[in-house]
């Protein structure tokens, strides 16, 4: 007798969720699936139901980047945890992995790679995908970091630690005693070797790599 497989999809956005959702039913011929559109309602939810599987995206309300997979370690640790992002694999999922979770996968990703992510966690308990294996292989092999954050020059961190706190430009200009357009020119460039478009997205990934 197949067991029904409890899947929690946490993710703010209506139409991934029902997507994913899609995709399970599709899969699974027994399935429940419950929904939490922000960190609160998941840790709700997760108080109160058994989950075998919650697929989780790490960039919503309520979110504590990789806390998050500690807190529902702590409520119910034998769940398993895939977490769907749209941040890169290469540069989020090895940490997320390290903190417990059991699967990374970005959301542009084909629906193949999602269920055999899903399918390969229910039966080996983890997903780790090729491209992942083979940056690991190579980091390995060149002694290479694969902390974003220690590719910046010092002074390149030190304006990231400046542009997270909240400084703009011009305070940063005024603290360090540099021209603006030298401020602009680092930020370009920070942005750049970091493959962040915006502040919010910065921030994010500081968040998570910062020691």
């Amino acid at each position: 007798m197949k067991m029904t497989k409890k899947i929690l999809i946490v993710d703010d956005h209506l139409v991934v969720r029902n997507g994913v959702a899609m995709i399970l039913e599709r899969q699974f011929d027994d399935v429940a699936i419950s929904n939490a559109e922000n960190f609160f309602e998941a840790i709700t939810l997760l108080k109160n139901l058994p989950f075998d599987l919650v697929v989780l995206d790490i960039n919503i309300p309520g979110g504590k980047n990789t806390d998050m997979i500690t807190d529902i370690r702590a409520i119910q640790p034998d769940v398993k945890i895939l977490v769907f992002s749209a941040h890169e694999e290469e540069q989020y999922a090895l940490k997320y992995l390290s903190s417990g979770a059991n699967g990374y996968v970005d959301k542009l990703c084909s629906e193949e790679k999602i269920m055999f992510a899903i399918t390969s966690i229910f039966e080996s308990g983890t997903y780790i995908s090729s491209e992942l294996v083979s940056k690991l292989v190579n980091t390995q092999t060149s002694k290479k970091t694969l902390n974003p954050l220690e590719g910046l020059s010092k002074r390149e961190l030190q304006i990231t630690d400046l542009l997270v706190q909240g400084n703009g430009n011009l305070e940063i200009s005024n603290q360090l005693n540099i021209h603006m357009s030298t401020v602009s020119t680092y930020k370009a460039r920070v942005f750049e070797k970091l493959k962040v478009n915006n502040l919010v997205e910065l921030i994010n990934l500081y968040k998570t790599f910062k020691s």
